[in-house]
């Protein structure tokens, strides 16, 4: 059932899902499985792998909660032999919830209290439509509670409306009603109209939409607008042909029978069955819209962990600010904190001339090879300010996103690292870091800290966590990690090791000094054989003895590795980087029943090319310098921006103001835009025209310039 659950919903090969269910079992990481055991997986890459992993928990989530239904059913001893197996052959959990939905244990109901005052047998006697005269059966049940004939026959409406909203496919039927036809309609709560904060959901003030094709990002805004108390939202459908349709499937006489069913059938549609269908199809359109914002807060983080690093040179950043001052940090190759001191270039002290002297000479002081300044308060006249400064040598200039640096700051990993620094040095750190490996610095700040997507607040927080831990460790995996200078955070995401086994590393190269070979992770404490598989080839060792230890060649193929040089006559180190020899290797020599081509392809490629980063290299950049603020921009300017933001109806552009101008998709290209990330990536260089200023709201709008 597993194999056909996950086949159903992934449209893979039966072999590839079936060794991917083993692999993941025997305790086999996704990095793992995607790069080192292709054969076995028919070549399946981390995406779809993530899909079989997905698929398999929602199949268990499911197998879970029938258990527990069936034992629900057991103990009230309602369970059939008909039940268990509708419950068993279930694939989907709405489907189960209705089926057990008539033998729920419920609170108080009005069909509950009716049926205490043994009004069922009337319900049935209406149900069946054979009377005429149902006033003087009700009669028959005025007693106790019951005073009146009406009050019977309407304790018996309660009973037949629970019937009726208990009916599978009543309820399916109007599912599909709500799927294809329902509105989402939102008014203004008129007393916080002329709200500040409710500005900026104006455009939904008064708006009607189809659910089914509203975009993600406008559910989700007008979902926060309706939390925040602006706007109240309501779905809405064909009142008078849904309950027909009900009538059609249970009426089918033309007597007072008929009469009391047809109460009944507007009494649980109004109160029942459309209050929980409509919040069920709401809350279906949002897990899609959370799903939609979760892929493009996906793709975005995977973009700025893979930014482009200057790697290892020294450098020195700045924290900018006005009243506070610049607060400088000079780092080593290795990121190694060497300096830092504060300077006041801007107002109200304005020292300029001191500031260019003061960053001049610890430029000369420690070898300074590139520069990083936060883009956040006064980045602009910082950069200006470091463009005036003499340098000996050549130093590069590069403006670095601050998001989540603050969080980094004060954060325990950020006061375990430096714990004799304040949290405005820790800051500059990790502006400084970033430049140099961008991946190694933003694995320690929560990826929902970083600011990249829209609504990630609004959407469900263990999704969200679980799918970006997914993209950060499949981000570290694809680079890989220097074993000898890695952060206990960004070794917690190689695969197969975790925060404690990180810890150990870290531990263990404290006390013993650095790693020589991969021989050597074996001796950290608890990391056993499962793990040193898992892990190995994501470690790197840059100065081993045996070069392989500082590529992407797994240990267990080291072998054949070997073997080639051998029967190509050369050392190992003679055979890595040598194309001439490498593309004459006739790969099926060297094919066995564990190891097939497509390993051996990888190999090859990783030998040409050995510990090849897959970054691209950072890039200088520079603003117009004659834009400060909003009221510069007219509309037909061309301007130098950055990508700093993608969600589905475009993207965000920094164009070296405080605020970021819009590329509506409309205006990324000429024709049909599917995907933004076709068309950008976060990060990249870009030139835009301005389009329109709205200065008052403080939105720009841009297009892509070709």
């Amino acid at each position: 059932m597993l194999l056909k659950y996950i086949i159903s919903h992934t449209q893979l090969k039966e072999s590839s899902v079936k060794n991917t269910i083993d692999l993941l079992n025997e305790d086999c990481t996704v990095p793992f499985i995607s790069r080192y055991r292709k054969e076995r997986t028919g070549n399946l890459d981390e995406v779809q792998i993530g899909d079989i992993v997905k698929f398999k928990e929602q199949y268990e989530a499911l197998e879970k909660r029938k258990t527990t239904i069936i034992k629900a059913l057991e103990e009230q001893a309602v369970l059939t032999e008909e039940l268990k197996q509708k419950i068993e052959s279930c694939i989907d959990l709405t489907t189960l919830e209705d089926l057990y939905l008539p033998y729920k244990k419920k609170r108080k109901t009005k069909a509950e209290t009716a049926r205490k005052n043994g009004l069922e047998p009337l319900a049935k006697i209406i149900m069946s439509q054979n009377a005429n005269d149902v006033k003087s059966i009700a009669f028959k049940y005025v007693k106790g509670e019951i005073t009146t004939t009406d009050d019977a026959l309407q304790g018996a409406r309660h009973i037949i409306a629970e019937w009726i909203n208990e009916r599978t496919d009543i309820r399916n039927n109007l599912r599909n009603q709500l799927e294809r036809h329902a509105q989402i309609s939102t008014k203004v709560v008129k007393t916080k109209a002329e709200d500040e904060k409710a500005q900026k959901f104006r455009d939904y003030f008064d708006w009607s939409e189809s659910l089914q094709r509203i975009p993600s990002h406008r559910l989700l805004a007008i979902l926060r607008a309706e939390n925040e108390g602006f706007i109240r939202v309501k779905i809405e459908i064909d009142d008078i042909r849904a309950l027909e349709r009900i009538d059609n499937k249970i009426i089918r006489s033309n007597n007072a029978c008929a009469d009391q069913i047809e109460l009944a059938i507007s009494d649980a549609y109004k109160r029942l069955l459309f209050p929980s269908l409509s919040n069920e199809a709401l809350q279906n359109a949002k897990e899609k819209a959370d799903q939609s914002a979760i892929a493009v807060f996906a793709k975005n983080l995977k973009q700025l962990l893979l930014g482009s690093p200057i790697g290892e040179k020294r450098v020195l950043a700045i924290d900018p600010g006005f009243r506070t001052g610049c607060k400088i940090v000079c780092l080593d190759a290795q990121g190694t904190l060497l300096h830092n001191e504060t300077i006041y270039p801007h107002p109200p002290k304005s020292d300029s001339i001191g500031a260019i002297k003061k960053i001049s000479s610890l430029s000369e002081a420690y070898k300074i090879e590139a520069i990083a300044i936060g883009n956040g308060t006064a980045s602009r006249e910082t950069e200006a300010l470091v463009k005036k400064v003499h340098f000996k040598n050549n130093v590069e200039v590069f403006v670095v996103s601050e998001a989540g640096a603050s969080i980094y700051s004060a954060s325990k990993i950020a006061r375990e690292e430096f714990p004799n620094y304040d949290v405005t040095v820790r800051g500059s750190v990790s502006i400084g870091r970033r430049l140099q490996d961008p991946l190694a610095e933003l694995v320690k700040i929560d990826a929902k800290s970083i600011g990249v997507g829209q609504y990630q607040h609004d959407v469900d927080q263990n999704k969200l966590q679980k799918q970006l831990d997914v993209v950060v460790e499949n981000c570290v995996n694809a680079v890989g990690v220097n074993i000898n200078t890695a952060s206990t955070s960004l070794l917690s995401y190689v695969s197969g090791i975790g925060p404690k086994l990180a810890e150990n590393i870290f531990n263990y190269r404290n006390e013993n000094g650095v790693f020589k070979s991969r021989n050597d992770i074996k001796k950290v404490p608890r990391l056993g054989g499962k793990a040193f598989e898992q892990g190995a080839a994501f470690l790197r060792i840059k100065t081993a003895k045996n070069p392989l230890d500082d590529s992407s060649v797994h240990p267990e193929s080291y072998k054949i590795v070997e073997k080639m040089a051998k029967d190509e006559n050369v050392s190992i180190s003679e055979l890595i980087g040598n194309k001439n020899i490498l593309q004459k290797i006739d790969l099926k020599k060297y094919c066995t029943e564990i190891v097939g081509l497509p390993t051996l392809e990888d190999i090859i490629k990783e030998l040409e090319k050995p510990g090849l980063d897959i970054r691209e290299q950072a890039k200088v950049f520079t603003f117009n310098q004659n834009i400060k603020t909003i009221t510069d921009l007219h509309s037909g300017q061309l301007l130098p921006g950055i990508v700093n933001n993608i969600t589905n109806f475009g993207c965000f552009v920094d164009v070296g103001i405080k605020e970021s101008g819009l590329i509506h998709v409309s205006n990324l290209s000429d024709s049909f835009v599917k995907d933004v990330n076709e068309h950008v990536h976060l990060h990249q260089q870009i030139i835009v025209k301005v389009l329109e200023v709205d200065v008052a709201r403080k939105r720009i709008q841009l297009k892509l310039h070709k």
